[in-house]
């Protein structure tokens, strides 16, 4: 059990149902009425963000969310399948629970399965990938002068933007958190 009254940042609980994670929370005491605790919470599961006021003495089970490291297999069209490492059991996941940035994973690459209880809820690619630019425009010696950049797509189909100076074969270092190119590979 927690109380909210040891609300810390990052602290996973059940409250109506859902499993929700502290983002921010404040210990209130005014000068007239009771102390309570004000947070910000987001749904681990919906990704929905809300503001709720609690007591200090109101009490919640604890949720225990699980990240397991698990090798991408390949898509069927309908799901993607993932395989542990260590035991080669296979996860199927469908495509509603990965992200946008699922599209710079290809086969072989370490993802992080997020569950809760079992059940696979998201997806989490790795940070930073390196892959291959497979179709690009080509650069004209002289653009330099400003920080110009030209679309690529990569192996995996994804496009990106990228500076002049890369050409098709290069690899390429990407955040996949926010798509964008960060150096060559």
């Amino acid at each position: 059990m927690v109380v909210a009254g040891d609300f810390r940042n990052g602290l996973t609980f059940e409250m109506e149902g859902n499993v929700m994670q502290v983002i921010e929370f404040q210990h209130v005491k005014p000068g007239k009425g009771a102390a309570f605790v004000r947070t910000k919470l987001k749904n681990v599961i919906s990704g929905a963000v809300i503001e709720k006021t609690f007591s200090p003495t109101d009490k919640f089970e604890n949720a225990y969310v699980e990240r397991k490291d698990m090798m991408y297999s390949y898509d069927d069209g309908d799901l993607y399948h993932f395989s542990d490492p260590e035991t080669w059991e296979e996860v199927l996941v469908g495509h509603d629970l990965v992200g946008d940035s699922f599209k710079f994973v290809k086969e072989e690459m370490t993802c992080k399965l997020v569950s809760y209880k079992g059940n696979v809820f998201s997806v989490e690619p790795p940070m930073f990938v390196e892959l291959e630019v497979t179709d690009t425009d080509p650069g004209f010696a002289g653009n330099t002068a400003t920080n110009t950049l030209k679309p690529a797509t990569l192996e995996t189909g994804a496009e990106i933007k990228v500076p002049l100076f890369i050409e098709i074969g290069e690899k390429i270092k990407i955040d996949t958190r926010t798509g964008e190119y960060l150096q060559r590979a």
